[in-house]
């Protein structure tokens, strides 16, 4: 697998839509995915394949760590499934859309396991914001 990569920006329709680039649908294969908000700023697609490997993990946590059950429950009861419509869209529930800034233009960004939803103006804050040298880590990864 080439994995999710790239970044491509769609327009979220009135009712909450937002077409999935042709890459990312290729790459999920005609999947359900997994739609939520684990990080503040964005909200995360996990194809189909990814989600159950993650819902394992999720298990285990839960029997290890039972105070952690509520976290776990505040996370996967605003997680939703998705399936693309004949047209590619997903539908981005009105929670999300708010929990994330979304309205109007979304960026879609790969994330090699994932798809990352954002408002693009909290993309770049985010990724500018960060600072550091890209070539340091760029380096490591591939020097």
């Amino acid at each position: 697998m080439i994995g999710f990569v790239g970044q491509y920006e769609h327009q979220m329709d009135a009712k909450g839509r937002v077409s999935l680039p042709s890459a990312f649908r290729r790459l999920g294969e005609g999947e359900r995915f997994v739609l939520m908000q684990w990080e503040r700023e964005n909200l995360t697609l996990f194809p189909q394949a990814k989600w159950e490997e993650l819902q394992q993990d999720l298990l285990d946590f839960r029997r290890k760590n039972p105070k952690g059950a509520n976290q776990l429950r505040r996370l996967v009861a605003n997680a939703v499934e998705v399936v693309p419509d004949k047209q590619g869209r997903i539908l981005v529930p009105a929670g999300l859309q708010r929990g994330a800034g979304l309205s109007g233009a979304v960026l879609l960004v790969g994330a090699i396991d994932r798809v990352e939803v954002w408002d693009p103006e909290r993309y770049d804050a985010s990724v500018d914001g960060e600072g550091g040298d890209l070539g340091d880590f760029a380096h490591q990864l591939f020097g």
